[in-house]
């Protein structure tokens, strides 16, 4: 029987997490046995650039945490080596770059093993569509383009009828 001390650093680490994946927009947990210290490196690196939360936890822990939360569905896949990614501002940034980064370094090294978004669990399907996706910064610079497009068309207009007509004509004095 774990003493008093052991068992309140437990609740606390289950409480930490169970508020990171409350606050999260979305979340992803990976396999991430066979990657290489460089590799892990270069990952965390991007991850953090990105606003996103990544690191190792304990199985039984993160259970714990998903369970008080009603998300049981995700005990199937903790086992083995497992991380969890969070993110609390874009939801699409932790499932593409870790979808890109199964990619490069190949399912025998990582691989996710599920995700979900505002508490619900997604599918496999899912997952793929959401990492096809850009990141909400590049679709927000899309919309803007969009949005300015009639304006920057009707100005060349004008410009253009403008120099047909040749210059301005000179005020009367």
């Amino acid at each position: 029987m774990p003493s008093a001390s052991v068992m309140n650093e437990k609740q606390a680490v289950v409480a930490a997490l169970k508020e990171r994946i409350a606050n999260a927009q979305a979340g992803v947990l990976v396999d991430y046995k066979g990657i290489t210290v460089a590799e892990d490196t270069e990952l965390r690196s991007e991850l953090r650039k990105n606003g996103v939360e990544y690191g190792v936890v304990k199985n039984t822990m993160v259970r714990r945490a998903l369970d008080s939360l009603n998300m049981n569905e995700l005990d199937s896949v903790l086992n083995g080596t497992t991380s969890l990614a969070t993110a609390t501002e874009d939801p699409i940034v932790p499932i593409r770059l870790l979808s890109e980064a199964a990619k490069k370094m190949g399912d025998s090294k990582f691989q996710i093993k599920a995700a979900f978004m505002e508490g619900k669990v997604l599918s496999e399907s899912e997952i793929a569509q959401l990492a096809a996706l850009t990141s909400k910064k590049d679709l927000y610079a899309q919309l803007v383009g969009t949005l300015m497009a009639p304006m920057a068309n009707l100005a060349a207009v004008m410009a253009a009828i403008a120099d047909k007509d040749g210059a301005a004509e000179p005020a009367a004095e």
